[in-house]
């Protein structure tokens, strides 16, 4: 017996989330992606959309960095969007379901 699915996963765009929650504060650019020191409690998953505070997608996680009391992450921006155009505490946000409790991160 053969089996012929069309299986595969597919990423979709859902568009920005319902509500965001704040993620990190633009510490600078480096090497074309934007790195951040975390404000919230939780820690990012890798590859979640970061958006402004009007939903505006601007980027992913690409990289989490730093201790457990001290979370930094990098942002690989999406096309259009240059790094060296934030400024210095620029905040960015995320929707609540891309994070997971600190003691799930380590």
């Amino acid at each position: 017996m053969w089996y012929t699915g069309r299986g595969g996963y597919q990423q979709r765009d859902f568009g920005p989330p319902a509500t965001v929650l704040e993620m990190g504060k633009f510490m600078h650019a480096c090497e074309g992606e934007m790195v951040c020191e975390s404000i919230n409690p939780k820690v990012p998953h890798f590859n979640a959309q970061i958006y402004l505070e009007n939903k505006t997608a601007v980027g992913k996680v690409d990289e989490v960095l730093g201790p457990i009391n001290q979370v930094f992450f990098t942002i690989k921006p999406t096309e259009g969007i240059q790094a060296t155009s934030f400024k210095e505490g620029d905040k960015f946000y995320i929707a609540g379901e891309k994070l997971l409790p600190l003691e799930k991160g380590r």
